[in-house]
């Protein structure tokens, strides 16, 4: 209906037309889903004081996570220590983190502030319609593989796959260089590889050659066979312990962690070197959304130094640069979520089913 349909009891004259507009709109642009979009989005040069000065009236945040304990109390603390914001984490898988934000979110129930997983986890988390862009200021620092076209999510840290061996049980000298080698007779009951891994496996497969490589990953596992594990972190402490002299999928900066602290772990590359952007993403019905924001823009400035300092490699360039040599393979979350039934289905029948 136009305006000028309506009765004359209901019409106004039009130099008052624009205030009953905002009286009509009004609510709307006090919607919580509307204030939310404006704080993440808000480029202002009061950015971080408008940000700050919200968080500590909110008080605290939510974080569902995949990182470790100690690693995201790092991160936490620091955050605490500058701000005054207390930050209550909920650590799982990333399957896990991905079950829970759909479940609540269909039940009606938004505790959650922010995500914070691998790539892969994250875009689901995004087809899901559960996150909200943050414009921060930081995303021309960082790497490109960080930042996703639809800039739903945001990478904060690299996460690379490395090969790692018990430098007790494993000479330097013997070790493999190329996947190939995984076939010789020597490495029969010595090799391990996470259980969920197939976002590696879909990229060395192809990086291969689809046919070439599923044929090899077949015959490594009938000469050899494979120790399956649950859990990156358990992986690379069962290649100190021994029992899993060679891992085929570490991560580098927990083989460099354990290294560093004495432990008879070392890591070595065998390529392709696949490596995956680990991501922050903050609820789309965020209830502390000025400290979520606040603690994104955290994520991709000073704790990227201690990211670094804790052996990760932050995504923010002028931090610390990528390795070079290595050629990293980057994993397209996107693509590896259209795909993810037919690797998922592979990697279980060739290496997990199979695994031993």
């Amino acid at each position: 209906m136009s305006f000028s349909a309506l009765p004359k009891t209901f019409r106004v004259p039009a130099y008052l037309f624009a205030y009953v507009l905002l009286g009509l709109f009004a609510p709307l642009t006090s919607s919580p889903a509307l204030a939310q979009a404006d704080i993440a989005t808000y480029q202002g040069p009061d950015r971080t004081q408008r940000l700050v000065a919200g968080a500590k009236k909110e008080g605290t945040l939510t974080i569902y996570t995949s990182a470790t304990v100690d690693d995201m109390t790092a991160l936490t603390a620091a955050f605490e220590k500058k701000y005054g914001i207390k930050a209550n984490v909920w650590r799982a898988s990333s399957e896990n983190i991905i079950q829970r934000a759909a479940t609540e979110a269909r039940g009606g129930r938004f505790d959650v502030d922010l995500f914070e997983t691998d790539g892969v986890a994250m875009e689901a988390v995004y087809r899901e319609k559960l996150l909200q862009e943050v414009k921060s200021p930081y995303l021309a620092d960082l790497i490109p593989a960080a930042v996703p076209p639809h800039k739903q999510w945001i990478g904060d840290r690299v996460q690379i796959f490395t090969a790692a061996y018990n430098s007790k049980l494993v000479k330097k000298a013997e070790l493999p260089k190329r996947y190939e080698d995984l076939t010789e007779a020597k490495w029969k009951g010595k090799l391990g590889v996470e259980a969920a891994d197939n976002d590696w496996f879909s990229a060395v497969v192809t990086e291969m050659g689809e046919e070439k490589g599923l044929k090899l990953f077949r015959e490594i596992v009938a000469k050899n066979g494979l120790s399956v594990r649950k859990g990156h972190t358990l992986l690379a402490n069962l290649v100190v312990s021994g029992e899993v002299p060679l891992a085929l999928t570490t991560y580098f900066y927990r083989v460099l962690q354990l290294k560093n602290d004495g432990a008879p772990i070392d890591w070595f590359m065998l390529p392709p070197v696949v490596a995956r952007s680990q991501g922050t993403g903050m609820a789309k019905k965020s209830p502390h959304p000025h400290a979520a924001v606040l603690f994104t823009d955290f994520l991709l400035s000073d704790a990227q130094s201690i990211l670094a300092g804790r052996d990760f490699i932050p995504t923010n360039v002028k931090v610390k640069p990528l390795p070079e040599g290595l050629n990293l393979k980057f994993v397209d979350p996107a693509k590896l979520l259209d795909e993810n039934e037919k690797w998922d289905r592979l990697y279980k029948d060739i290496i997990t089913n199979q695994g031993r």
